[in-house]
């Protein structure tokens, strides 16, 4: 081989491996310019294959948000004389005066119930959406020992799970603001932290200067997962530092 077939070869090998770098250089672009508006983006998030990305994105940080509080509720079907309840069991509390329903506790699972007199029960407290209901039918067990027998279990929903997490790195709250003003409200003299309303799925989250977050709103656990999958992304894009 001659020396001008090898500083031609050199230079092939240049020129290819610019070229792919430019490539790369405007995939990452793309993938950033997708990541800063696709959070409240329909049509982003209705693919499949990207909110499996979006997941992907979160894990490779190894955070995951755990539910904190599952709030549900459940009918009885029956009226409930709350003076009654609260004389017969050892685990209730009723002040008429200060709310109109009876509190009562239980150890396992661990929650607490809101009893109303026209027989709907507030179960909160609950880790998972599994012992909220394990919990519900507890207490219904407890009023039919109390007399009420003819109580059913009627119409039980998730109505709110609350999570958090920790990303590990501080967020610039306020450039975050400026940039999803319309999805954002921060107010530092009132609130350190700043509200995010998503859109899709519907879900408000807490996010904090220290990189810690809250969501809640959700009625399913993989509207918590996806939220965060979405905000991840973007939060990435107001790191400090």
């Amino acid at each position: 081989m001659t020396i001008n077939q090898i500083f031609f070869k050199k230079n092939t090998n240049l020129i290819k491996t610019k070229e792919n770098s430019r490539k790369n250089s405007h995939q990452i672009i793309d993938i950033e310019d997708s990541t800063f508006n696709y959070v409240n983006d329909k049509k982003y998030n209705n693919k499949p294959e990207n909110s499996i990305v979006n997941f992907q994105i979160a894990k490779a940080n190894e955070v995951v948000p755990n539910v904190q509080n599952v709030v549900s509720t459940v009918s009885l079907g029956v009226q409930l004389d709350l003076k009654r309840i609260a004389l017969k069991a050892r685990n209730a509390e009723y002040n008429p005066r200060r709310f109109a329903a009876v509190i009562m506790r239980i150890r396992d699972p661990k929650t607490t119930a809101l009893i109303f007199s026209s027989g709907k029960m507030v179960i909160t407290g609950a880790k998972s959406e599994e012992s909220s209901k394990i919990a519900c039918k507890k207490y219904a067990r407890i009023l039919q020992r109390l007399g009420y027998g003819h109580a059913k279990f009627i119409d039980f929903k998730i109505q709110n799970i609350v999570a958090s997490c920790d990303i590990r790195f501080p967020i610039r709250l306020e450039s975050l603001a400026h940039a999803h003003s319309q999805f954002c409200s921060y107010e530092p003299e009132l609130f350190p932290g700043l509200i995010y309303r998503m859109i899709t799925p519907k879900v408000v989250l807490l996010v904090f200067v220290s990189g810690k977050l809250v969501l809640t709103g959700a009625k399913e656990r993989k509207d918590i997962y996806q939220a965060f999958s979405n905000i991840y992304a973007v939060l990435c894009l107001f790191k400090k530092g």
